[in-house]
């Protein structure tokens, strides 16, 4: 199985680490799909090939997401609403409109880091509420689709030097 080369493929196995570990998954198969599975062995085959490695990128993220101190409860109860009903991409409206707040508040933190703090802890909020539709969220593709974010974590030197 070749190893994730370009930064879409790296997103998709940080997040599927990110939510392996947010879900508590033990690698039950249970849990388990087809698009995890063929994710999961990419994944594995890029830690044991180079130094990218999902599971640390997730911890950094979990770690940068723990410093968003906001009360989710009262803007994620529409998301959840959304996201129940099929509609997916209110969950990205609702990250954006948090990051922008949040990195106005705090402009030293910056609107990309803010983005990708407030993705993390909205994933594991809505994770505790509504678990059996986290996975439909897509956050790869909505990191991978923001050109603030993607070119933040580029300029920076890719997923692979990421810090919280």
């Amino acid at each position: 199985m070749k190893s994730p080369r370009n930064f879409e493929e790296q997103t998709e196995c940080i997040v599927e680490a990110l939510l392996s570990d947010i879900l508590g998954e033990d690698g039950s198969p249970a849990f388990r799909t087809l698009e995890t599975d063929s994710t999961a062995a990419s994944c594995a085959a890029a830690n044991a090939s180079s130094t990218f490695d999902p599971a640390i990128i997730a911890s950094r993220l979990r770690r940068l997401g723990d410093q968003y101190n906001e009360d989710l409860e009262q803007p994620a109860q529409c998301t959840i609403v959304g996201v129940a009903k099929g509609k997916v991409e209110e969950f990205g409206a609702l990250v954006d409109s948090l990051s922008k707040s949040w990195s106005s508040r705090n402009p030293e933190l910056g609107y990309e880091r803010a983005f990708l703090a407030v993705s993390v802890k909205l994933l594991a909020y809505l994770a505790q509420k509504v678990p059996d539709v986290v996975r439909q969220l897509r956050l790869a593709e909505l990191i991978n689709g923001n050109r603030e974010v993607r070119g933040y974590i580029q300029t920076h030197g890719g997923w692979e030097n990421f810090e919280n």
